[in-house]
């Protein structure tokens, strides 16, 4: 199966879209912040941003969803810098401290197609939100250059629909997280007290653009949705709504991952409730209410 963007690159579309990003970092309205600053000029909002992209790391990574890794591993790159602020980041010298260096958009093209020459069997963006119009560059580059796999835009679900838009015949996989569904523990958390709205309609508009994943025979991933939801201490992620939202307003079929990994990371406050790992029980009760409302398609279950 070809990936969604070079029939996209083929009709001229992808060079559309590319225009039509770059002219929305003038005035910056990427992400649902709506920082409004202009960084084509190198001006920074929220997520500190500018014009070039900035990268952490890059490499094939084993530690992805099952369906990504396959035997050569899922080939990851690591932006710098989020346009959320969440307290306990399990990547905090990355999001918050600006771990990795600006690169040009061959550079950034490049680092697909090495990837792509290891083995690896998708290209997954981790944490892409914020430079949307410089991965449609550098992905015209690497097309040119002979990329041809799969498409994975791994975010934190905090994104624009707008945007997203400009990805429609881009992505192949969108991989979301629906970190909370209460206003006030996204505020208090991560400093966004819409993202539960946010996140519920960028995952409606994800799952209109590409369905439920498709899995191959070799057991590889193809195309479409695959949520991820961090079980946090407490019960802070509203988990119970996730869930019912996933199977009522998405699809009974949508590929889901309950993280069980949630560790005191970052700058957590000595009496926060996030000062804990969570328990088994509160794992398995997640697990359950998966179940409850009919999501079987459980990553490694």
């Amino acid at each position: 199966m070809k990936a969604s963007y070079i029939e996209s690159y083929k009709q001229g579309i992808l060079e559309e879209k590319i225009h039509l990003a770059f002219s929305r970092l003038e005035n910056c309205t990427i992400c649902p912040r709506q920082c409004r600053v202009n960084r084509l000029k190198g001006e920074t909002g929220f997520c500190r941003a500018g014009f070039l992209p900035r990268v952490a790391s890059f490499a094939p990574h084993f530690g992805e969803e099952k369906p990504l890794v396959g035997r050569h591993g899922s080939g990851t790159i690591f932006f710098s810098f989020c346009n959320l602020y969440c307290l306990y980041c399990q990547n905090y010298s990355i999001s918050h401290g600006a771990e990795g260096q600006e690169i040009s958009f061959e550079t950034l093209a490049r680092m697909m197609l090495q990837l792509q020459l290891l083995g690896c069997h998708n290209i997954n963006l981790v944490t892409p939100t914020h430079f949307v119009p410089q991965i449609l560059k550098a992905l015209e580059i690497a097309v040119k250059l002979g990329l041809s796999l799969p498409l994975v835009y791994n975010t934190g679900g905090y994104d624009s629909v707008d945007t997203l838009r400009l990805l429609e015949g881009i992505v192949d996989i969108y991989m979301p997280d629906f970190k909370y569904t209460s206003c006030q523990a996204a505020q208090k958390y991560s400093q966004a007290s819409d993202y539960p709205e946010r996140a519920r309609q960028a995952i409606k508009e994800m799952h209109r653009q590409v369905g439920d994943l498709v899995i191959n025979k070799e057991g590889i991933a193809e195309k479409g949705l695959l949520v991820r939801h961090l079980i946090l201490p407490e019960n802070l992620a509203g988990s119970e709504k996730v869930m019912k939202f996933l199977a009522q307003e998405i699809s009974i079929n949508t590929y889901i991952n309950i993280m069980d990994q949630y560790h005191p990371w970052g700058d957590i406050p000595f009496d926060s409730p996030l000062q804990r790992r969570i328990t088994s029980q509160e794992f398995r009760q997640a697990l359950h209410l998966a179940r409850k409302y009919g999501l079987t398609r459980l990553d490694g279950l």
